[in-house]
């Protein structure tokens, strides 16, 4: 395999914040917005954007959460992504962000975490004006808004005309010399990083900006950041690899002496002595309801078909079946094949075998299945026929 190009674009995610004004108990980038953080909706953003180094800024004693949000969604640009500890105020974080660039990088993109919706287009459209040239470019988007000047008493000095104005949003994007320089040189801290390079005497461009790239501060924003992601699709990050087949096994024990008949396997065993259990007692059948489950990491039998749920009382293999295929079929995984062995002096299965296998491979959709059995010797509880034991093992694949 040819090895990838080292990036000459690098994106600082500034996360290091505290979100006092959120007043969301963590720091703002640490803030759920749905079951994932501010800063995980960020970064799917950032990698589902043009291919690039990618420096994660975070609080000091954060940088092993904010590992764990990288590896969730890197996918295979893990290798290009690193997280250093910020500084006490953005320029200071984003100093540190660059002091962790690689050589090789020319241009930069600093994007505020808090701004966790910006969809890709919007890198796009900055590295495509830096790559035409510009030293400095930002999005921005038009100020809707009627402005007014105002005194310090808050009395109305003077309307602003609005078409001379723009909201300016990030990523912003710099020659990496020029951002470098202008951070060197600050002798006062900008509100963001164009500030930083205008004040240092380079021109800086716009871009077309997106609504949904407004900057999570309040708690309003952030019911707002909520409402959309409920709302809307996430954005595509780079796929993943696909999760492997997964096995697990699992065994069920019944003693004889239930009422009624035996059912094993799926089948009926008319004038055989019934298994005890909450349901029908089909060893076979419980035992590749927890072997399935184990493999799906979904727990076990006694998770889902316990006691607790009188729906399953002396249901039989049909019933249990099912509901775990479709358990699995819920949770992303589908059936690959199922093997178990039966330990009993009692039921002879080799006449039945193949009419076992057809029914509980229907039971599980169409999957194959297959069915053993053996005595031990006299060994044991089923050596002296007081019941049956059963071990299967099963294989799920990604669905």
């Amino acid at each position: 395999m040819i090895p990838s190009p080292v990036p000459r674009l690098a994106v600082i995610v500034v996360a290091a914040g505290s979100g006092t004004r959120l007043n969301g108990g963590a720091p703002k980038a640490f803030v759920g917005l749905d079951e994932h953080t501010i800063l995980r909706h960020a970064l799917r953003g950032v990698f589902a954007a043009p291919r690039a180094q990618v420096v994660v800024v975070v609080p000091a004693g954060f940088e092993g959460p904010a590992l764990t949000e990288v590896r969730e969604v890197a996918g295979d640009r893990i290798d290009l992504v690193s997280v250093v500890a910020g500084g006490t105020t953005r320029q200071s974080s984003v100093a540190a962000g660059l002091a962790a660039l690689w050589a090789d990088v020319d241009t930069v993109l600093v994007h505020d975490a808090a701004r966790a919706l910006t969809p890709p287009s919007v890198f796009e459209r900055v590295v495509a004006a830096l790559e035409k040239g510009a030293d400095a470019v930002i999005p921005a988007v038009p100020v809707v808004d009627t402005i007014k000047k105002v005194n310090a008493t808050g009395a109305i000095v003077a309307a602003v005309d609005r078409s001379e104005l723009a909201a300016a949003q990030t990523p912003q994007g710099f020659r990496r010399h020029v951002l470098v320089e202008a951070v060197n040189a600050a002798d006062a801290d900008h509100t963001d990083d164009a500030a930083l390079v205008a004040a240092a005497g380079h021109p800086v461009i716009t871009v077309a900006g997106d609504a949904a790239s407004f900057k999570i501060t309040t708690a309003p924003d952030l019911d707002r950041a909520r409402a959309l992601v409920s709302d809307s699709p996430a954005i595509t990050a780079p796929a993943r690899a696909l999760p492997a087949p997964r096995v697990g096994v699992g065994t069920d024990v019944h003693a004889f002496g239930g009422e009624g008949s035996l059912w094993l396997a799926g089948l009926e065993w008319p004038g055989e002595p019934a298994l005890s259990g909450h349901s029908d007692g089909d060893a076979v059948a419980h035992a590749i309801v927890d072997a399935l489950l184990a493999a799906a990491g979904l727990g076990d039998i006694g998770t889902h078909f316990g006691t607790d749920r009188p729906e399953f009382a002396g249901a039989h293999a049909k019933a249990f079946l099912a509901h775990t295929r479709e358990l699995l079929g819920a949770a992303g995984w589908r059936i690959g094949n199922v093997s178990v062995q039966v330990q009993a002096n009692r039921p002879r299965f080799a006449a039945r075998r193949a009419e076992a296998e057809r029914v509980l491979s229907a039971a599980l959709g169409g999957a194959p299945v297959s069915v053993s059995a053996t005595t031990t010797d006299g060994l044991g509880f089923t050596g002296r026929t007081e019941g049956v034991a059963a071990f299967a093992t099963a294989l799920v694949v990604p669905a």
